[in-house]
């Protein structure tokens, strides 16, 4: 039995387009690959975004910025001094861009104007801190992105 050229073209384009489909299939039903939003209540965020552009301006305005830097216990951050730690309230939320199970998110508890983020909640790699943080009833927003 001999096949012709049409006859090659046409199972050549069958077996191209079954490959395609099962890729598809494999891609789309596999349970080990997310495909989530990048984040929660994305759209909700989304409808805060003029909150978060005040904080993150009267960040900006601060005289002395908030530093980080990685010690041998973890990631220390360092509040300007000029701010009384006890009157500082708010949050930091570590995001990790390959894992969402990753993600936490810590009371910001100060007794000195230092903030350490313990060595055993964070693994090598890129993280993005962000700090929500109130002062004298003004918001602040810090974001920053770290390799640890």
């Amino acid at each position: 039995m001999k096949i012709n050229w049409g006859t090659g073209l046409v199972i050549g384009m069958v077996l191209f387009i079954g490959f395609i489909l099962v890729l598809v299939y494999k891609m789309t039903t596999d349970h080990n690959l997310e495909h989530d939003l990048v984040t929660d209540g994305y759209y909700q965020k989304e409808m805060e975004l003029q909150e978060d552009i005040y904080a993150r301006q009267n960040s900006v305005a601060m005289e002395e910025q908030i530093t980080g830097q990685k010690t041998t216990k973890g990631y220390l951050l360092e509040f300007p001094e000029s701010y009384d730690p006890k009157n500082i309230e708010g949050t930091v939320f570590l995001y990790r861009t390959s894992s969402k199970k990753l993600d936490f998110e810590l009371p910001l508890e100060l007794t000195d104007s230092n903030f350490l983020i313990p060595d055993e909640f964070l693994l090598q790699g890129r993280w993005n801190i962000t700090i929500d943080w109130e002062y004298e009833g003004k918001k602040f927003r810090f974001k920053k992105e770290i390799t640890y």
